[in-house]
C-alpha cells in the first residue's frame, strides 16, 4: 500500500457501497418510484436501472481494491456458471450478472446493485454441496432482483438529506453549531435504526427468491433452509468463541434470532418455492463440489500472514510480531488490529515505504507534523526504529496514542497504540511498546508456523469418529466442533463409512 498521512492510515479504507451525489433540498420534492421486478409493486427508488448498473460497476472497482480475487480459475469459472444459470431463471434475467470469488477468510457473501455477486473462500469452506453453494448465491441474486440495495440507498439518501437540513436549520435559529451536530447525530441514529428494520424482511425475501431460483434450475428449494442452518450453527459457535476470546462475534446471517428448524416464517417463505414446477430434478452434487474444495486454504493465507494465538508469522516478509496477551487480534487485508478486552485501546500495524535516505524518526515527524513527545530510538533483535507519543486526528476526534516506525530496509512498519482517552493509553502503553519491540525476523524453526492450513478430502473408514479425525486436523482448539461445522454435521451428526469429508491440515 502507498504511504498516506497517519490519520488516514488509522481510519482505514472507508467502504460505503451506496455513496452517490448529495441531495439538495429540492430533491425531497422530486423523488421517484419504480416497479419492483419481483412484486410488480411501486418501490421508492431514486435511480434508474442504468444508473444502478453504473453504480454497481463503480463500487465493484472499490471492492477489488479492498479484497483480492482468489487465484483459482477453475473455482471462479465454476461459481460464474452457477450464478449465470440461476440469474437466467430469475426476475431480472436481462441483467448481466458478474460473480467474483474473493480471497478472504471472512464468512461472507454479498451483492452490489446492478448484478455484482461476491462470495468469499471463507464461507465456501462451510458449504458441502453444489446445491448449498447455489443457495448462498441465489440468496445474493435475490437481493439484486428485488433491488434491496437500491431501495435502502434511496431511503438512506433522504434520511441523510433530512438530517443535514434539520441540523442547518437549528444552527441558523440558535447560532449553536454544537447543538446542530448533536441533533444530527440523534436523528441519524434513528434513521439508521429505521433502515436496519428492513433487514429481517429483506433477508427473508432474498431467501424466498433464492429458494425459487434453486427450484427453477432443478435443485430442491429446501437446500436454502440447510444453508441458513449451517450459517446459523457457525454463528452460534462463533458467539461461544467470542465470549472466550473477549471479542465481538462475527455473523453472516445475523438477522435470524432462532434456528431455521424453529423459524416458521423462514420455513413458509422457502417452502413456497415448492409450488414452482421444474423441468427436471437434479442431485445436490456433493462430491463434485467437494473436489473443488480439496486443497482450499482455511483461514489466512501465507500471503496475508498467519496468527497462532497472539503471535503473527509472515513468511514473505520474514516477520514475527507478538501482540499483548488476551488482546483480540484481527488480520485484515490492509492492516493488523489488536484490541484489549475492555475495548478501550487498539493497536494498528500497517506497511509503508521510506523515502530515499529517510529515517524512521523523520517519517514520524512528517506524518505527525513534528508533534511528538518523549521520542526515542530503539532496536529489536532484527530492526531499528523510532517511537514517541502523539495525538492522532481521527474523524474530527483527537485520540492519544503511541506511534512507531520500524525500518526494514526501504520498507517500514507503522504502529499506533491508541487509547480511548489518556488514562486508557497509559494503562496499555507498556504492553503496546512491548509489541513494538517484538518485531523481528523469523527463526529457522518458525517457518512452518507461517504456512497456511488447507482442506484435505478423506474417506471415512470404519471406526472413524469426529474426535479421532480432529486429532489429524490442524485446529488449535475445539477441533471436533470445527470439523463438524465445516462438514455440515454440527452439533451431533453421525459419520458413515465411505463418506467423503473434509479435514484440515
Amino acid at each position: 500500500m502507498q504511504l498516506a498521512k497517519f490519520e488516514e492510515l488509522m481510519m482505514g479504507k472507508q467502504f460505503n457501497l451506496f455513496v452517490i451525489s448529495i441531495l439538495l433540498l429540492g430533491n425531497l420534492f422530486f423523488t421517484g418510484c419504480a416497479s419492483n421486478p419481483v412484486t410488480g409493486k411501486q418501490d421508492f427508488v431514486l435511480i434508474s436501472e442504468a444508473q444502478e448498473i453504473n453504480l454497481g460497476k463503480q463500487e465493484h472497482e472499490k471492492v477489488l481494491k479492498q479484497y483480492k480475487q482468489l487465484n483459482d480459475p477453475a473455482l471462479q469459472s465454476y461459481v460464474e456458471g452457477i450464478v449465470e444459470e440461476l440469474s437466467k431463471k430469475s426476475h431480472r434475467s436481462n441483467l448481466n450478472f458478474h460473480a467474483t470469488v474473493l480471497d478472504s477468510p471472512d464468512i461472507n457473501a454479498f451483492a452490489l446493485p446492478g448484478g455484482y455477486v461476491y462470495i468469499t473462500r471463507g464461507i465456501m469452506v462451510y458449504m458441502n454441496s453444489e446445491a448449498e453453494l447455489a443457495g448462498v448465491l441465489g440468496h445474493e441474486i435475490g437481493h439484486v432482483t428485488a433491488r434491496h440495495g437500491v431501495r435502502q440507498q434511496s431511503a438512506g439518501q433522504v434520511a441523510g438529506a433530512t438530517v443535514g437540513i434539520l441540523g442547518t436549520g437549528i444552527a441558523i435559529l440558535t447560532g449553536d453549531s454544537r447543538l446542530a451536530n448533536e441533533t444530527a447525530n440523534q436523528v441519524s441514529k434513528g434513521s439508521l435504526a429505521l433502515i436496519r428494520g428492513y433487514g429481517r424482511d429483506h433477508e427473508l425475501e432474498a431467501d424466498r427468491l433464492g429458494a425459487e431460483y434453486l427450484a427453477n434450475v432443478g435443485y430442491d428449494p429446501e437446500e436454502m433452509i440447510n444453508v441458513v442452518e449451517i450459517l446459523k450453527n457457525q454463528e452460534d459457535f462463533d458467539k461461544q468463541l467470542a465470549k472466550e476470546e473477549g471479542r465481538e462475534p462475527r455473523a453472516y446471517h445475523g438477522t435470524f434470532s432462532t434456528h431455521p428448524s424453529n423459524d416458521k416464517r423462514l420455513q413458509e417463505v422457502v417452502r413456497a418455492a415448492n409450488k414452482v414446477t421444474t423441468a427436471a430434478t437434479r442431485d445436490a452434487n456433493r462430491e463434485s463440489f467437494l473436489k473443488y474444495m480439496d486443497g482450499a486454504v482455511v483461514g489466512n493465507s501465507e500471503a496475508d500472514g498467519i496468527l497462532h494465538g497472539n503471535n503473527f508469522y509472515h513468511k514473505d516478509l520474514d516477520l514475527f510480531i507478538k501482540f499483548p496477551e488476551a488482546w483480540n487480534v484481527q488480520n485484515l487485508p490492509d492492516r493488523l488490529i489488536a484490541q484489549d478486552k475492555q475495548g478501550t485501546a487498539q493497536l494498528h500495524v500497517t506497511i509503508g515505504k521510506l523515502k530515499a535516505g529517510q529515517t524512521p524518526k523523520q517519517l514520524l515527524e512528517e506524518i505527525s507534523d513534528g508533534k511528538i513527545s518523549k521520542g526515542e530510538n530503539f532496536s529489536t533483535s532484527s530492526f531499528k526504529g523510532y517511537t514517541g507519543l502523539a495525538t492522532i486526528n481521527m474523524q474530527g476526534a483527537k485520540i492519544p496514542g503511541r506511534i512507531a516506525a520500524i525500518a526494514n530496509k526501504q520498507q517500514v512498519y507503522l504502529v499506533a497504540v491508541l487509547g480511548r482517552d489518556q488514562n486508557a493509553l497509559e494503562k496499555v502503553d507498556s504492553a503496546g511498546f512491548a509489541t513494538i519491540r517484538s518485531f523481528r525476523n523469523l527463526k529457522s524453526n518458525e517457518s512452518k508456523l507461517a504456512k497456511s492450513k488447507h482442506i484435505k478430502l478423506v474417506r471415512v473408514k470404519k471406526g472413524d469418529t469426529f474426535a479421532s479425525l480432529a486429532k489429524k486436523s490442524d485446529f488449535s482448539h475445539h477441533g471436533e466442533e470445527q470439523l463438524r461445522l465445516i462438514n455440515g454435521m454440527y452439533p451431533d451428526g453421525k459419520l458413515k463409512t465411505g463418506q467423503l469429508i473434509k479435514i484440515v491440515q
